[in-house]
């Protein structure tokens, strides 16, 4: 199974950090490009344990839909979306957060396999995984930004975090 991992640093509270990887409404931001949008179950804000979202997205110009559903949860440190509909044979995407010295080390493990038997491990291996990869990083990218540069307080109530 074709296994994604990335760590990114962000000087920001663990909890901010948590909360921006859970937004749904950042995502939205995040994948702008490939015009993404939440339809169906959480639409916008937060989502939570056992709690489902359906993303309609145009990938390699088709437009798909997939249904994930938080299946593990404990906040500030640990959360888990999986697919429950959608092209792929299966999604798994663990988020673990660990403060690191007054900063956030987010790590993402984001698991998935192709359907089609050999055909998809070989388009796997062609573009794929490449492909997800770039969108990890992207999403990383944004979270990270928001989260330094305050922006973090245009996506989540800032009476939540102020301690």
């Amino acid at each position: 199974m074709p296994t994604i991992v990335l760590r990114t640093e962000i000087a920001a509270p663990i909890e901010i950090c948590f909360d921006l990887s859970r937004s749904i409404d950042l995502h939205q931001i995040s994948t702008d490009h490939t015009k993404e949008s939440a339809v169906e179950g959480i639409t916008t804000g937060l989502i939570g344990m056992n709690e489902q979202v359906t993303w309609q997205a145009t990938h390699y110009g088709i437009t798909q839909r997939l249904t994930s559903k938080i299946t593990a949860y404990k906040r500030p440190f640990y959360f888990v979306d999986e697919q429950q509909k959608g092209a792929f044979k299966s999604i798994f995407h663990e988020h673990k957060f660990e403060e690191k010295q007054g900063k956030t080390l987010m790590v993402d493990r984001f698991q998935f396999e192709s359907p089609y038997g050999i055909l998809g491990k070989i388009f796997n291996f062609i573009t794929l995984k490449n492909h997800l990869k770039a969108l990890l990083l992207k999403r990383n990218e944004v979270i990270k930004f928001y989260a330094e540069s305050g922006k973090w307080k245009l996506i989540l109530d800032e009476k939540n975090y102020i301690k």
